[in-house]
């Protein structure tokens, strides 16, 4: 199981001691870039759930590449 989590800066040190002393417990610290990139993921997906409930209206994808 993986699992995700937001520590403050101030008690990560403390918090990564714990984890590093249990065994059946891998520690995998996301670098600034990996975060962000799983932040806009992670927003990535809800939107396309919501497009495809009909809750969001999608853009045309010529439109979205004349942007760029």
């Amino acid at each position: 199981m993986k699992i995700l989590l937001e520590v403050k800066e101030s008690k990560a040190a403390a918090l990564l001691e714990v984890l590093n002393d249990l065994p059946y417990v891998k520690i995998d610290v996301l670098t600034p870039v990996r975060a962000k990139v799983l932040q806009d993921l992670k927003i990535a997906v809800k939107e396309l759930n919501l497009v495809l409930s009909g809750k969001l209206e999608a853009r045309d994808a010529h439109e979205l590449l004349n942007e760029l």
